[in-house]
C-alpha cells in the first residue's frame, strides 16, 4: 500500500507503533499497580519511548514547552513559603476581621469567590495548594469542622479555567496553538 509524502512527514517512524504502544502500556501498568511511583513509572516509559527509537533526543526537546512548564514548577514554591513566613496566619487574621460575626455559609461563598478569582492567575493546583491552608485555619478560627471548607477550596480551584494560567491544560495549549487571551475568554464565556 502507497501511502502519501505528507503521512510519512506527519508520521515518520510507524514501523515503532506497536513499540510505542508496549511503552505506555508498561508505563499504565505501572502506575496502575502501584509497583513503583507515578513518577518514576512515566520515567520508564519515556526511556522505554528513546530506547525502542520511537522518538529522538531532538524531537522529545523541541516537543517541550518551556515556558509551561517553568510557570507550573515554578508557582509551587509559594504555599510552602506562605506557611513559613507566617503569610496564611496573617491571611487568616486579615479574613477573620472582615468576616467577624458573618455565619459559616457567607464565608464559604466568600472563600469560594477569593479561590475561584486567585485561580484566574495562578495555576488550579497551585490555588489549592496556597487556599487549603488558609482554609482549614479559617474553619479552625470559626470552630467549625474544616471538611467543607477544603471541599469549596477544591471546587473553587479547579472553577477558574478562563486564563491561560489557570489550568496546566490551558497553560499547555496556549504555547503551541497560539492562541491569546481574548480567544480564550471567549470560548470560556460560550460554555454553559
Amino acid at each position: 500500500m502507497n501511502y502519501p509524502k505528507e503521512i510519512e512527514r506527519a508520521l515518520p517512524a510507524q514501523r515503532q507503533a506497536p513499540l510505542a504502544l508496549l511503552s505506555i502500556l508498561t508505563m499504565v501498568v505501572l502506575m496502575v499497580s502501584g509497583a513503583v511511583q507515578n513518577v518514576i513509572a512515566a520515567l520508564i516509559g519515556c526511556l522505554m519511548l528513546a530506547y525502542f527509537r520511537c522518538v529522538d533526543a531532538k524531537s522529545a526537546y523541541d516537543s517541550i514547552q518551556w515556558p509551561s512548564l517553568i510557570l507550573i514548577i515554578g508557582i509551587m514554591p509559594f504555599s510552602t513559603a506562605l506557611q513559613k513566613t507566617g503569610g496564611v496566619e496573617f491571611a487568616v487574621k486579615w479574613l477573620t476581621q472582615i468576616i467577624d460575626g458573618w455565619g459559616m455559609y457567607p464565608v464559604l461563598i466568600v472563600l469560594f469567590v477569593f479561590c475561584a478569582l486567585v485561580g484566574l492567575f495562578i495555576s488550579n493546583t497551585a490555588t489549592a495548594t496556597l487556599m487549603a491552608p488558609i482554609a482549614i485555619s479559617l474553619a479552625q478560627q470559626l470552630n467549625v469542622s474544616p471538611v467543607p471548607f477544603a471541599m469549596v477550596v477544591a471546587i473553587a480551584a479547579s472553577a477558574a479555567f478562563m486564563t491561560p494560567v489557570s489550568s496546566p491544560v490551558n497553560t499547555m495549549v496556549v504555547g503551541p496553538g497560539a492562541i491569546n487571551l481574548l480567544t480564550l475568554l471567549k470560548s470560556a464565556y460560550r460554555l454553559p
